[in-house]
């Protein structure tokens, strides 16, 4: 079973950008790790990293031919995009929101959330760890005998 990880805006310079909030892994670290953890579990993972709103709702739409689920780190996206929310409502596939802060300790303005009415559940705070802990949620979701 493949599933998609989505990582959006500015997600592309981690390991250099704003170290002391994100840390200094880097997005190709991250996601060669979270690629053998799927796989360690049973799950192809695919990647894809975009800074443009409609790269991303277009993965979002292509993934009903090829993906079981969706982790999405939509950046900042999350705090703005109606437009996400209503690809990930029109693909009807399972979404893990991600983040590598804690979103609800930071700006206020980052509290709110378009991703999480429409999501599976939320992951935030744990730095490249997250990525992992979202992989855990969502292959337990598709294993589970009443899926």
């Amino acid at each position: 079973m493949n599933i998609l990880l989505l990582n959006g805006p500015n997600l592309n310079l981690l390991g250099t950008r704003q170290t002391d909030v994100y840390g200094g892994t880097t997005l190709d670290e991250i996601e060669q790790n979270a690629i053998e953890h799927a796989k360690a579990l049973g799950f192809e993972l695919t990647c894809l990293q975009s800074n443009h709103e409609g790269v991303l709702i277009d993965a979002i739409h292509d993934a009903r031919t090829h993906a079981k689920g969706i982790i999405l780190n939509a950046g900042a996206f999350t705090h703005t995009s109606v437009a996400l929310m209503d690809a990930i409502s029109s693909v009807k596939l399972p979404v893990v929101e991600v983040h590598l802060s804690n979103i609800h300790a930071r700006e206020a303005f980052r509290h709110k959330s378009f991703i999480a009415p429409v999501a599976l559940g939320q992951i935030a705070g744990f730095g490249p760890n997250s990525y992992i802990l979202a992989i855990d949620a969502l292959t337990s979701h598709l294993k589970a005998p009443d899926r």
